[in-house]
């Protein structure tokens, strides 16, 4: 791939998604776009860029999902969940006691490894039996990672990664190599494909 192509590459996906693609990372587009490339019959990137040059609106989409970086785990950066579970959290109880209702929104959710990890915190606290009423929103911007997180499904290796083993066995069944979260957790969180570069109207406010 050529300086230009790359260039062009790079003005998609910041205009569509709001990546930056630097020179640095151009090592990573070829390994990145070639399920891509499979996928819509591209012998190469050159062809696979032509077409997007056309507007290729399922193209693009692909592309954009494909560059997206999508790696997660369950309470990634135990310090910050723990800040949250400790200090966020009862100061939000406090300032919405009279309404009862707490609206948390979690952005770039990846397979919802982070939106889980936040609504076993919330479960936890016991909050619903005491009347409140808990809305955790995710989003991300691709649609593929939104299904998975909505399935609810991981491997061995996904829950191994910061999932305490009381936390797995309370709220996960197994389902042979792999495990899926409890019914009620999936029903806490609300997942949607968004672009950060779209409308928030639709949001209205959060906690």
């Amino acid at each position: 791939m050529n300086q230009k192509d790359f260039a062009y590459l790079a003005e998609v996906l910041r205009k569509r998604s709001g990546l930056s693609l630097t020179e640095k990372k151009s090592h990573l587009v070829a390994s990145r776009l070639a399920p891509v490339m499979r996928r819509f019959g591209f012998k190469d990137l050159c062809s696979l860029l032509h077409e997007l040059r056309h507007g290729h609106e399922a193209l693009v989409s692909a592309v954009i999902e494909a560059m997206t970086v999508n790696d997660s785990a369950f309470f990634r950066d135990r310090k910050t969940f723990e800040e949250f579970r400790d200090i966020v959290l009862p100061d939000l109880l406090v300032a919405r006691a009279r309404s009862k209702r707490l609206r948390i929104w979690c952005t770039a959710c990846a397979a919802g490894q982070e939106p889980y990890s936040i609504a076993m915190i919330l479960n936890d606290s016991k909050l619903a039996a005491l009347g409140w009423t808990i809305d955790v929103i995710a989003t991300d911007l691709s649609s593929e990672m939104i299904a998975r997180a909505q399935d609810g499904l991981y491997s061995q290796f996904e829950v191994q990664r910061g999932l305490p083993i009381r936390r797995l066995v309370g709220n996960f069944t197994q389902e042979g190599n792999s495990w899926r979260i409890s019914e009620n957790l999936r029903r806490m969180v609300d997942f949607r494909a968004f672009n950060l570069l779209d409308s928030f109207g639709w949001l209205g406010e959060i906690d």
